[in-house]
């Protein structure tokens, strides 16, 4: 099936729509592959053609991580190159990003070295999440990526007496700030999750699920299942803070409890279903998430929202449509009947509708109120990590991280054909 048909009926066991998310997924890999890599090292940004931006651009970590990790999952679906990719990125995590002197990886480098030089507990969280998926699929240098960057977790993040990590430090690991975040936390509690299916070492699930209790169990619970963003070093929620928009915006944030959802299904299945408060939070975050985040005219999640729930940055994002997909899959697969089944048709149809760039292929990452595409947080396409895993995440029983998902149903199907 290509990539430019019209989408099936979105339902999850409909063959011919599981066919069309499989074509997605290989047409954005196809996107993405060919100028991604940078000689001098790490990634490319890649415009509205898909065509490599100027290579002077600063290259922050998260994005180094992250196509380490979507190239792992390429590499577990036999995509040929992918390897080439998960090398370049290994090396431009431990040669460009790693701070040799004081420990630590810097937020960001160019051309002429280390560029943002601050320690950042988001961008360490994404360093393990890609260490543990170069560990799926054999990397040799991923055990000892593993090692150093939970070493780094464990002795400069981690606040034992909150269950949750610190957000940032200087080059030397002077703290400069008493804010603390649950973003950081979130991506860490799935790069911890990740950590754990890799290595089956405990203390990685112990410090996910330490993270969600505070985070879900505490904090939404406690405001009507909206997700606070914001805390202070105790751990406060502080309802008026305002940090930049892209990565600390004022208020609520929909897609951040959609994408709590998922990861709290997942916690869930990973811990043995023992906390048995998972599943009926995940249900909370979704159904508080668009009955607030949607927009019922036109369609699409908010990108935030007011404490009072009116919208107040109406654009619409690609990432929040993604994290809505992979929410909808899981809590259709754990009992969530007609809620999860509608929704997963809906944000799939607006992402088929609005989202998906069938011109020059991608995904348009911003619209603003009309729909129309807008660059304001981002120029060109930024992004594989959210894209991909929504049109994967539904092709995979939903008891596990997506990695370790395609790892198993290869492991049942080499099974099947032996027995």
């Amino acid at each position: 099936m290509s990539p430019t048909e019209a989408m099936p009926t979105p339902r999850r066991d409909d063959p011919a729509h599981r066919a069309w998310l499989a074509a997605q997924a290989e047409a954005l890999f196809n996107f993405f592959q060919p100028n991604l890599i940078v000689a001098s090292g790490g990634f490319a940004n890649l415009d509205e053609r898909g065509r490599p931006m100027p290579a002077e651009r600063v290259r922050p970590l998260h994005e180094t991580t992250r196509m380490v990790h979507c190239f792992a999952i390429a590499r577990l679906l036999g995509r040929k190159g992918a390897d080439d990719i998960i090398d370049h990125g290994v090396k431009a995590i431990r040669t460009r990003h790693r701070d040799a002197r004081h420990g630590g990886y810097f937020w960001s480098f160019d051309d002429h070295g280390p560029r943002e030089r601050d320690k950042l507990a988001y961008g360490h969280g994404h360093v393990l999440l890609a260490a543990a998926s170069a560990k799926c699929v054999g990397h040799p240098e991923a055990d000892a990526l593993i090692a150093d960057i939970a070493e780094v977790i464990a002795t400069r993040f981690w606040e034992a007496d909150w269950g949750a990590s610190a957000e940032e430090f200087r080059e030397d690991w002077t703290p400069f700030s008493a804010y603390r975040g649950q973003n950081a936390n979130m991506h860490l509690t799935e790069a911890l999750m990740a950590a754990y299916e890799a290595t089956g070492e405990r203390d990685f699930l112990d410090k996910a699920e330490s993270i969600a209790d505070l985070i879900l169990r505490r904090a939404a619970a406690g405001n009507g299942w909206f997700v606070p963003e914001h805390y202070t070093d105790r751990w406060q929620v502080d309802r008026d803070y305002k940090g930049s928009d892209m990565f600390r915006p004022f208020g609520v944030t929909p897609g951040h409890a959609l994408e709590w959802t998922r990861l709290a299904l997942q916690l869930w299945e990973l811990g043995g279903r023992r906390l048995a408060w998972l599943p009926d939070a995940a249900r909370s975050l979704l159904e508080r998430a668009v009955g607030q985040g949607w927009d019922k005219t036109r369609g699409g999640l908010y990108y935030t929202l007011e404490w009072s729930g009116a919208p107040r940055v109406r654009d619409r994002l690609w990432w929040p449509c993604c994290e809505g997909i992979g929410a909808a899959a899981f809590l259709a697969a754990h009992g969530g009947g007609e809620l999860a089944d509608d929704w997963y048709a809906r944000f799939w149809t607006f992402a088929d509708q609005h989202l998906i760039d069938r011109r020059w292929g991608g995904w348009r990452p911003q619209l603003d109120d009309s729909l129309q595409p807008v660059e304001r947080y981002f120029t060109g396409k930024p992004d594989l990590y959210h894209a991909v895993q929504a049109c994967l995440i539904p092709l995979y029983p939903a008891d596990a991280s997506l990695t370790r998902g395609i790892i198993n149903a290869a492991a049942k199907r080499a099974k099947d054909a032996t027995s």
